[in-house]
């Protein structure tokens, strides 16, 4: 963006700090960044600490767009807050439509002591008691989540075990699925994505998929693009993180064009009012490497996902 003149001529200037994915430390980060002169933020990458961070701005009105904290409360209530990833209510509604229209025998494990995997889980269970389909949950917690012997076995004959959580942990689920003799495909949301890298064809023979808007394989022109130059820089392939990171800045961007601002001493509650109105616009949307995006008033990103299978 610098690259290509900035905004009407003005360059962008980029800080972090290090919220150790505690409320504390983003409090602590956002009153640094303000104090340094913040006007707009992409906020935090966790939900407590983006929930934590959000509270601060909203008394101050400072824009901000999280590429990755989904869970429904980080933009609840906050006129101030939005976001590019799916938010957890998405991901376990899109999960129970999809295995209660393939699957007759479900199951689903989940950590109860994770705030992204109880928000996926509860929506999950929400439309799945809508549709009147039954099924069977096992859960772990934060003291409990290597050996996972035990909820495999009260699944074992699932035709699909759900699992709600990040790729860590799911690939233990994995190769103990595999380990125990259970045949059941397993389903993972974006948290997943990342799996590839722990497990083998030899460690894992179960199909494994799971819901992302992003699929670093796509050969969509935007896609491959972005795909290429991010191996250049980083040798490495991008996650669904990384792409809804790079959304979230060229969507903020994009929006900060449509408001007219061209005065690099913008007041950042004014621009916060602005910004709020350009990208929740009938006539606003992006398209980017997760696909095309709008925006609600409520903050929340709609766009279309898409199921990666490993394999």
């Amino acid at each position: 963006i610098n690259a290509a003149g900035g905004l009407n001529g003005v360059k962008f200037k980029f800080d972090m700090k290090d919220d150790k994915a505690t409320a504390q430390d983003a409090t602590t980060g956002y009153n640094s960044l303000l104090e340094a002169g913040m006007q707009i933020s992409l906020g935090s990458v966790t939900t407590d600490s983006c929930d934590a961070f959000g509270a601060s701005a909203v008394e101050d009105n400072v824009f901000f767009m999280t590429p990755s904290a989904s869970a429904a409360k980080v933009i609840e209530g906050r006129d101030n807050g939005f976001r590019v990833c799916f938010g957890d209510p998405d991901q376990g509604t899109l999960a129970a439509d999809d295995l209660a229209k393939n699957y007759k025998n479900i199951g689903v494990i989940y950590n109860t002591s994770d705030t992204y995997s109880t928000g996926v889980f509860d929506a999950f269970k929400a439309e799945m008691d809508a549709k009147g389909v039954t099924f069977k949950a096992a859960t772990f917690d934060a003291e409990n989540n290597k050996d996972f012997s035990t909820q495999i076995e009260q699944l074992k004959d699932c035709d699909v075990i759900f699992l709600p959580m990040y790729y860590q942990e799911g690939s233990l689920i994995c190769k103990a699925a595999t380990a125990k003799g259970c045949k059941a495909d397993l389903v993972g949301t974006d948290g997943f994505d990342g799996i590839a890298d722990l497990i083998d064809s030899k460690t894992v023979t179960n199909k494994v998929k799971y819901i992302t808007p992003f699929d670093a394989d796509s050969k969509d022109a935007t896609v491959s693009k972005f795909v290429t130059a991010y191996k250049a820089k980083y040798n490495a392939l991008p996650d669904q993180f990384a792409a809804d990171a790079y959304d979230a800045v060229y969507a903020v961007f994009n929006a900060m064009k449509k408001t007219g601002v061209n005065n690099v001493k913008v007041d950042p509650t004014a621009l916060g009012t602005a910004m709020a109105k350009a990208i929740t616009a009938s006539d606003f949307s992006y398209d980017g490497v997760t696909g095309k995006m709008t925006w609600e008033a409520s903050g929340a990103c709609n766009k279309v996902p898409v199921i990666v299978e490993l394999g």
